[in-house]
């Protein structure tokens, strides 16, 4: 209570908070606002007879199933990310330009923004095209302007998303794609407790009692991985300026369990729901074995064991993969040097870069494990109990947390922040 009144209490955190408020709701309006033409009632239906654009439709907060103008969500700007990430590893130019600092930064955001506009119209043509396959009387009459103005639109959302997006992030008070998958996750929940309620029954206590607990044990957990860290001790070399001796400084650089936060989640579940996706285009194909593969992919992946496994590796990898990417003992040990400062034992340069890999790899393998174990303990308890509902709850719970918890950070930040010069 004494944050929420300090937060209220300042008047441009305050500001902030209902800024990004506005545009979450401004996104909320926009998410059930349909294309024109489009037949919602037989769409709705169709999402739920399948499991994997149900999900999809979950998180993008119900945009797909009602069609909506922003039904892509941010979906497109996250895969132009990945791909970038991947590119700055492989491609020279990339690597030089991200170690430019701001400057490099804000270039390759550039590139990644320009390169979600055709990825945007890909995903929405993909879109049609299966619906139109699946025999689904979606859009009666499809004419080529009405494609035409489907693409559009949907290009047009991710974009206004995309610029919500950098909006809030200005703000300081968390980042603004989180935040927006975290307002489309969270719009679902009353949904989800309104079927839980439709459904109830006495014998159901037990199993409702399970995922409460389960849920606490989630949130604790994420809680746990995303504020542990491993301080390593650095001093600073003593040095004589001028009449007067500077240096000598005893501090710590803090490495954190789970570097990667909640972008190893969002990644494996796009992989995960990709091969099923890409399947559902080739079921009724004229080539008999293409079809047979299609089902049989489709078949596989609606398999608990076989989606909980490539679940859980995908985790595991990402995070790693992240952490490579975004943590870079050989840039963090060559700034220590130039800083004076060493790490009591090692010595400066190589050693310290073999070091710091060393433990940023043990305490990865840790956050690592147990992030991926927490993914998949949901499906666990619905091989159990036999409901699909903890599916999505799980998956959301992590992402949900992960962002809630970000976000709160940043505004502890901007209140402290604000009591130093307020003294």
């Amino acid at each position: 209570m004494e944050k929420l009144k300090k937060i209220f209490g300042i008047t441009d955190v305050r500001n902030s908070i209902l800024f990004v408020l506005v545009m979450l709701v401004l996104f909320r309006f926009l998410a059930n606002v349909p294309v024109p033409g489009v037949d919602v009632q037989n769409l709705s239906q169709f999402f739920d007879s399948n499991q994997f654009l149900g999900l999809l439709n979950v998180f993008s907060g119900g945009t797909l199933e009602g069609f909506s103008i922003v039904m892509l969500g941010v979906g497109p700007y996250i895969t132009s990310a990945i791909i970038f990430q991947l590119l700055v590893l492989i491609v020279p130019r990339l690597e030089e330009l991200k170690k430019e600092g701001e400057y490099g930064q804000k270039k390759i955001n550039q590139y990644t923004r320009a390169l979600s506009i055709p990825l945007a119209v890909i995903q929405a043509y993909s879109f049609v095209v299966l619906l139109q396959q699946s025999h689904v009387n979606v859009f009666p009459n499809l004419t080529n302007f009405q494609l035409f103005t489907i693409l559009v639109t949907a290009t047009a959302g991710t974009t206004f998303l995309m610029w919500i997006g950098e909006l809030i992030s200005e703000k300081k008070v968390g980042n603004g794609i989180s935040l927006l998958i975290f307002a489309a996750i969270v719009a679902g929940f009353p949904s989800a407790v309104q079927r839980v309620v439709l459904t109830f029954d006495v014998t159901q206590v037990p199993m409702l009692i399970g995922l409460g607990l389960l849920a606490i044990v989630t949130i604790v957990g994420v809680i746990f991985i995303t504020e542990g860290q491993r301080n390593i001790p650095v001093s600073y070399a003593r040095a004589r300026v001028g009449g007067r001796v500077a240096g000598g400084v005893q501090t710590h650089l803090p490495l954190r369990v789970n570097m990667a936060g909640v972008i190893p989640i969002i990644f494996a579940i796009s992989l995960v729901l990709f091969p099923p996706l890409i399947a559902q285009f080739f079921v009724r194909a004229k080539t008999e074995w293409i079809a047979d593969l299609a089902n049989w992919t489709i078949v596989a992946f609606q398999n608990q064991w076989v989606y909980g496994i490539l679940y859980f590796l995908l985790v595991f990898l990402f995070t790693f993969f992240y952490t490579s990417v975004v943590i870079q003992p050989a840039d963090m040990a060559e700034n220590l040097q130039k800083q004076g400062a060493f790490i009591p034992g090692i010595r400066p340069g190589t050693q310290t870069e073999k070091y710091l890999q060393h433990v940023i790899s043990r305490i990865t393998f840790s956050g690592a494990l147990f992030l991926s174990a927490i993914a998949v303990l949901p499906l666990l308890v619905q091989a159990v109990t036999g409901t699909n509902t903890i599916l999505v709850g799980g998956i959301s719970l992590l992402i949900v947390v992960s962002v809630a918890t970000e976000s709160w950070k940043q505004i502890d930040a901007q209140i402290t922040m604000r009591s130093y010069d307020s003294v």
